[in-house]
C-alpha cells in the first residue's frame, strides 16, 4: 500500500504481521497485572517515534534497520514474552496476561524522502506524518484481546530510518518500556547474550492490602458533574494539537517570577504550573470553579519503602492532583501555583500509594476524575531515556512520545534541528480558540 504525505512525500507498506519469541515458550502462563496496572485510566494506546540517521561506517555497511530490528524484537520478546500475549478480563475486572506468544505486530515501510528534507515541524510532536510512519492496522486499538504492542520501521532514501511503536500503558510505564528498549538494543548489538538487566514481573507488589483501606484524600479521582467536566468540544476536527518549546531562556523567565524561597523549585514544578495557569487562562471558565492538575510521580528506586526491584517492568506511578479555584489560580502570581504543585508531590508517601491501590479495588478501578476541561494532566518523559536508544545507527535525532491525548500532556526532550537549542517540548489539545489565547498567555509569560 502506498500513501502519500502532506508535501507529497510517500510511503509504502508491506502488510503487517505477527512478530513472536524467538524461541518457543516452555508453558502456557497467565500474568496478572497490578491493581495500579489495570485501573482503568490506564485503558489506552502510546505512540512513540524514533527519527535515526544514516551510519556510513564501514561496520554498518549493508545492513537493514528493518532485519535488525525484527530480529532483536523477536529476541527480547524470549524476556518479555508478556508483550506477546494478549489481555483478558477476570470476573472481577481483574486484567491479566495469557501468554500465548501469538505476537506482537510488525510493519515493515519505505519513503521517498530523508531526514533533511524533514524540518522541525515535520519531526517534533505532534508529528504530522504519524499515521502513515505508525500504521494503525484495523482490529488492532482495543485493549483486550489485541497485540499489546505495534511497531513499524519506515526506512528513508538517505540509509536512515523511522521506528514508531505503539504500546499499551496497562502493560508498563515510560521506565519500565525504556527497558524494554534497552534489551532489543542490546540484542540488536549481541543476540548471543541475555539482556544485561533481567525483566521482573512481580506485579502483586503494587496489589492492594488484605483488607483494604483508603487511607488518603486522592482528588485525582474525585467525582464531579460530568456536565461541568466535559472539554467543550471532542470533535478531533474543532481541537489544534500543537506543541511549545520552553529552552533555558523560557525557563529562566519564568524562574525570575517566583519569589526567593520557590527560585529552587525543579523545572517540573515551574512548568507544570505555568502551563496549568495558562490552560485555565485560556479556557475561559467560570472563576467560581474548581480547577485540578494531576502528575505522574514516579515510586520507583528507595524514596519509597515499596521494594520495587530493578527489573520491574509495570506501571510504578501514581498521579497526585492538587486544587484551586479558578480566579485565584488565574489572578495569582506564578508562585502560587508552584506552590500547590510542590503540595502534591510532598503527600506522596509509601501510605498515598498503598491507599491508591487499595482506591482501585474499593470503588472498582475507577478512572481518574472525570476529565474536562476542569482537570488536566501532565507526564514527565524526559527522565526514562528514549533518547539513549541506539540499535546500531547512533542515537536519535529524535525519541519519544509522538503526540498527546485529549487532556494529558507530556514533557519530551527535543533539540531543535535549526539551531541545536536544547529544552522541552510540550504537546498540547486544545479548542482553535483557546489555543490562540494559550500561545499568547505563555508567550507574556515568557518573554
Amino acid at each position: 500500500m502506498t500513501l502519500t504525505l502532506l508535501q507529497g512525500f510517500s510511503v509504502k507498506r508491506r502488510a503487517p504481521e505477527l512478530i513472536g519469541p524467538a524461541l518457543a515458550l516452555k508453558s502456557h502462563e497467565v500474568k496478572q497485572l497490578s491493581d495500579i496496572d489495570d485501573q482503568q485510566g490506564l485503558w489506552f494506546q502510546v505512540p512513540l517515534i524514533f527519527f535515526y540517521k544514516n551510519n556510513p561506517s564501514p561496520s554498518m555497511k549493508g545492513k537493514d534497520p528493518v532485519k535488525v530490528i525484527k530480529e532483536a524484537l523477536s529476541r527480547a520478546l524470549v524476556y518479555y514474552y508478556p508483550f506477546a500475549g494478549r489481555l483478558r478480563e477476570g470476573s472481577d475486572g481483574k486484567l491479566m496476561v495469557d501468554c500465548n506468544g501469538e505476537g506482537v505486530l510488525f510493519s515493515e515501510a519505505d519513503a521517498d524522502f530523508s531526514l533533511d528534507q524533514l524540518g522541525d515541524d515535520e519531526i517534533k510532536p505532534p508529528c504530522p506524518y504519524l499515521d502513515e510512519l505508525l500504521y494503525d492496522v484495523p482490529g488492532s486499538e482495543g485493549t483486550l484481546g489485541c497485540p499489546l504492542l505495534l511497531i513499524q520501521v519506515t526506512r528513508l532514501i538517505c540509509g536512515g530510518f523511522v521506528l514508531a511503536f505503539r504500546v499499551n500503558h496497562t502493560m508498563c510505564d515510560a521506565f519500565g518500556f525504556v527497558q524494554f528498549l534497552k534489551a532489543m538494543e542490546e540484542m540488536a548489538w549481541d543476540n548471543t547474550k541475555a539482556p544485561s538487566l533481567l525483566p521482573i514481573w512481580q506485579r502483586e507488589l503494587l496489589n492492594a492490602r488484605n483488607p483494604p483501606q483508603i487511607s488518603c484524600v486522592h482528588h485525582e479521582y474525585d467525582q464531579i458533574d460530568p456536565i461541568k467536566a466535559t472539554l467543550r468540544t471532542k470533535n478531533p476536527n474543532d481541537l489544534d494539537h500543537k506543541s511549545l518549546f520552553f529552552g533555558p531562556k523560557e525557563i529562566l523567565s519564568l524562574r525570575n517570577q517566583l519569589p526567593p524561597h520557590l527560585k529552587n523549585c525543579t523545572t517540573f514544578e515551574l512548568l507544570t504550573a505555568c502551563i496549568w495557569r495558562c490552560r485555565t487562562i485560556a479556557l475561559g471558565l467560570d472563576p467560581n470553579e474548581i480547577v485540578r492538575v494531576s502528575f505522574t510521580f514516579n515510586i520507583r528506586g528507595k524514596r519509597f519503602n515499596m521494594q520495587i526491584p530493578q527489573g520491574y517492568y509495570g506501571n510504578a506511578f501514581v498521579f497526585p492532583a492538587v486544587c484551586s479555584r479558578v480566579d485565584a489560580l488565574c489572578g495569582s502570581p506564578l508562585g502560587y501555583a508552584v506552590e500547590l504543585v510542590k503540595e502534591g508531590k510532598a503527600k506522596v508517601s509509601e501510605e498515598y500509594i498503598r491507599s491508591v491501590a487499595d482506591l482501585m479495588v474499593t470503588r472498582g478501578r475507577p478512572v481518574p476524575t472525570t476529565m474536562g476541561d476542569l482537570y488536566f494532566i501532565v507526564s514527565d518523559t524526559t527522565r526514562p531515556g528514549f533518547e539513549e536508544i541506539d540499535f546500531g545507527w547512533g542515537k536519535p535525532m529524535f525519541a519519544g512520545i509522538a503526540g498527546c491525548a485529549l487532556f494529558i500532556s507530556f514533557y519530551v526532550n527535543y533539540q531543535k534541528k535549526n539551531d541545536g537549542e536544547c529544552g522541552i517540548l510540550v504537546p498540547i489539545r486544545l479548542p482553535f480558540s483557546a489555543m490562540e489565547r494559550f500561545q499568547e498567555e505563555i508567550k507574556k509569560m515568557t518573554i
